[in-house]
């Protein structure tokens, strides 16, 4: 069973960085589809970044392109959302999620999944606060 632990979240005032991370358990495969998203209070969720792990495609928000990175160390089995130059509008509960990939798409196949908020797997979420 996969689970997954999000942590790293905290305050920060604007302008800061933070850095999440998203600890995986129980993968089957090496190439998996892990996303963050966030959602603030009457808000709707919003997918922030995606990593196909096995091949390293990214995709990011226009919101956040540029200014946080997504990445992972398969080592650890963790993904980690570098998150710089933060904005208020950036408080949220971010929450990362995973769901098998498919080799050899060039990161399609998550970008497709993503997109949808299609996972099946997802963690219990980290709050980011930033203050102004």
């Amino acid at each position: 069973q996969v689970q997954l632990v999000e942590s790293g979240g905290g305050s920060e005032q604007a302008g800061g960085s933070l850095r999440l991370s998203c600890a995986a358990s129980g993968f089957t495969s090496s190439s998996n589809c892990v996303a963050w998203f966030r959602q603030a209070p009457g808000k709707k969720r919003e997918g922030v970044a995606v990593i196909d792990t096995g091949g390293n495609s990214t995709y990011y928000a226009d919101s956040v392109e540029g200014r946080f990175t997504i990445s992972q160390d398969a080592a650890k089995n963790t993904v980690y959302l570098q998150m710089n130059s933060l904005r208020p509008e950036d408080a949220a509960m971010y929450t990362c999620a995973a769901a098998p990939s498919r080799p050899r798409t060039s990161g399609a196949y998550c970008y497709t999944r993503w997109g949808r908020g299609d996972f099946d797997y997802w963690g219990q979420g980290t709050q980011v606060t930033v203050s102004s």
